[in-house]
């Protein structure tokens, strides 16, 4: 028997709840962890089109253009996050966000 990868799982289950938060962005790192970026730049859209305020994908979206030498709109992703992680007084992701703009900088 032929066990599914698991980004077909996620995908299989995306199929019933296609809105879904966490199916959307575990899909997205799925793409970052097979290095698959242009999907996985999309496919972090697609989450941020679901729910604007989903914190984790300012990172990962900065992460990913960096990656793919689109370094300003990395820039932008982490500003955007940073603005977003004060309103939400998560200080764990504004020290991450600050960093990572800190090394794009330098």
């Amino acid at each position: 028997m032929n066990q599914l990868s698991r980004k077909e799982q996620i995908l299989n289950m995306l199929v019933s709840e296609p809105n879904d938060v966490f199916l959307n962005y575990a899909l997205a790192m799925e793409f970052v962890s097979s290095n698959e970026l242009n999907q996985a730049d999309e496919q972090l859209k697609k989450v941020l089109s679901i729910k604007t305020d989903y914190l984790p994908c300012f990172y990962q979206l900065g992460q990913v253009n960096e990656k793919l030498n689109n370094n300003d709109i990395a820039l932008t992703y982490y500003k955007q996050g940073v603005d977003l992680a004060k309103s939400q007084n998560n200080h764990k992701a504004l020290g991450e966000l600050n960093e990572a703009i800190w090394m794009l900088e330098d």
